[in-house]
């Protein structure tokens, strides 16, 4: 049933929302009609989204069909999708909620229910939620705002912040923004010492400068200190730990990162001792495995807000006395925490992930005026038609997703290999069966600042050494010891994977062609967003070029990875 502005603004008006604890009642609240229930609680109000990768506009996103969680995590949540999602918080199949937060039914219902978030349509449940709770709420970003699109790549961030100001963001830490190099970081965040361009706070506790030895400079103030709500409202900053690893050193030269646990608890001690605090948050973009870990040995953490796996929590989940909470990616969903906060710690709360269903929800006319400003430039380029696709094309997922296999074989065309490795990013938007395939759709899932595709022979063995790091980055048993992101696609290769042996043994069963790959062969091997400075055609011109000439993309059914769990 549509909503029309009236009753969309009566809800606003009525601004509930269902508790945690009765899951049919949290079914019942995620419909369309009632998008912004809430039943408000306490004094305290925390709005929460991570993980836009620069998408202003509404898009189609699927969720993942495959996350694996390893050891005592199998089975449980985050790492649930499909069928076993919905039994765990009593959704209905073919619902909204259903649509939001998994990938079943994903083209019909896509049609059904239309794109998802945009910061317009955002920015419309910020200014209801703030109205209705004066004085009483915080909005946060925990990172990944300002990379992902052709816009935010040609402006070097600067579409992002102009929208992340409009949008009134106060308190925001970072990850994929330091790819644009730890310069461009100072003037848009500021440091230590000056502000930048963002209107907000800036913070990052774990994040040093080690040009004059170790430990470091603080590059960037490590939490705020708010009063709401009638109450002071610690926030320490945790930037994504790996930066370095993740992407090339030249970004951060001189830079360390890390999660420096023991400086958490040092910073949760001070911020309720010296400054008197009566609530301590930690806006995170460690990855929900790292937050969890962090959770269970750190005390004084009310919550932790996190980001960086993209990962789902329509409940928050308890270690000890901390909520750990994840919202997801794309701006699908604007979380909102309440709490009620007396006599120095959290007495009780509520939760609920708003799905931005943006048919739904009307976009807020400044917002999408200051969007269109910043697209004007852009807009014939972006929207040059490529292709069409008779698949469904999306990435999200452990293993290789179908637009993934679009930019592995335009590599493999372009580079005339035998082999093909792409990361396994979690991010890039979503392309409907019978749709169009836009010069914009490749840069959502390719606008990086080292594009660069390479190629090069490799022994057989060399390219099973890599396979297998990537998979103990991700399924290794310790969450410390990983970095986030999915399982590198791999192109023209087959093979097995096995998530519950030890590092170096969980790839088997490795073919090129069909063929058994030969660890003593050369092969042909092509990739991008190498660590290393390379010369190939960046990635973006590469699938282009490739849609350009197929006209048509259709993909045969079935995967090339197996998995045993």
């Amino acid at each position: 049933m549509d909503v029309t502005r009236r009753d969309f603004l009566k809800l606003v008006a009525i601004a509930g929302v269902a508790g945690v604890a009765d899951r049919h009642a949290l079914a019942a609240a995620l419909s369309p009609q009632k998008l912004l229930e809430f039943k408000a609680l306490g004094n305290v109000t925390l709005l929460h989204m991570t993980d836009s990768h620069a998408q202003l506009l509404p898009v189609y996103y699927r969720e993942a069909d495959t996350l694996l969680g390893v050891g005592p995590e199998k089975g449980q949540p985050p790492y649930l999708t499909g069928e076993a999602f919905l039994r765990q918080y009593g959704l209905n199949r073919g619902s909204a909620e259903a649509y939001a937060f998994t990938y079943l039914d994903f083209s019909k219902l896509a049609q059904r229910y239309g794109r998802m978030g945009g910061y317009a349509h955002i920015a419309t449940l910020v200014k209801r939620i703030r109205a209705e709770r004066a004085g009483r709420t915080l909005l946060l970003d925990g990172g990944d705002t300002l990379q992902g699109s052709a816009t935010s790549l040609w402006t070097n961030g600067e579409d992002m912040l102009r929208a992340v100001n409009q949008l009134g963001v106060e308190v925001m830490t970072p990850h994929w923004e330091f790819t644009y190099g730890i310069e461009r970081m100072k003037q848009l965040f500021g440091d230590t010492g000056k502000r930048g361009m963002f209107r907000g706070d800036f913070i990052a506790q774990n994040v040093a400068d080690i040009t004059w030895g170790l430990p470091g400079d603080p590059v960037f103030r490590p939490y705020t200190i708010r009063e709401v709500g009638g109450v002071r409202i610690g926030i320490i900053g945790q930037a994504f730990p790996y930066t370095p690893i993740s992407h090339p050193l030249r970004f951060v030269p001189d830079i360390t990162f890390g999660i420096r646990e023991e400086r958490v608890q040092s910073l949760v001690d001070e911020l309720r001792g010296q400054h008197k605090v009566d609530s301590v948050i930690l806006l995170s973009h460690n990855g929900v495995g790292v937050d969890l870990k962090l959770a269970s040995r750190v005390k004084g953490l009310d919550a932790i807000l996190g980001g960086h796996t993209h990962d789902l929590t329509p409940e928050p989940i308890k270690v000890g006395s901390t909520l750990v909470i994840n919202s997801g990616a794309y701006g699908k969903f604007l979380c909102r925490l309440d709490l009620d906060v007396r006599e120095k710690r959290v007495m009780d709360y509520r939760f609920k992930m708003i799905p931005v269903l943006s048919n739904e929800i009307p976009a807020d006319a400044e917002m999408a005026a200051l969007i269109k400003n910043i697209r004007a430039p852009y807009e014939a380029k972006l929207g040059e038609k490529l292709a069409v696709s008779e698949s469904l094309l999306y990435r999200r997922g452990n293993f290789n997703g179908t637009f993934d296999e679009v930019i592995l074989e335009a590599m493999l065309k372009h580079h005339d290999a035998q082999v093909a490795f792409s990361p396994g990013f979690r991010w890039g938007n979503s392309v409907l069966p019978g749709q169009a395939i836009t010069l914009e759709d490749v840069y959502t899932h390719t606008a990086l600042t080292y594009p660069n595709t390479w190629s090069r022979e490799m022994m057989g063995a060399e390219i099973k050494a890599n396979m297998e790091g990537v998979a103990d980055n991700l399924f290794h048993p310790d969450p410390y010891l990983r970095q986030g992101g999915d399982m590198v696609r791999m192109g023209g290769i087959s093979y097995t994977i096995d998530v519950t042996k030890p590092g170096g043994q969980r790839i088997s069963d490795l073919r090129v062609g069909g063929k058994p790959m030969d660890p003593d062969k050369r092969y042909k091997a092509t990739g991008w967003a190498s660590m290393n400075v390379v010369d190939g055609p960046p990635v973006f011109e590469v699938v282009a070029n490739y849609l350009r000439g197929v006209k048509r993309v259709k993909l045969a059914p079935g995967s090339r990875v197996k998995v045993r769990t």
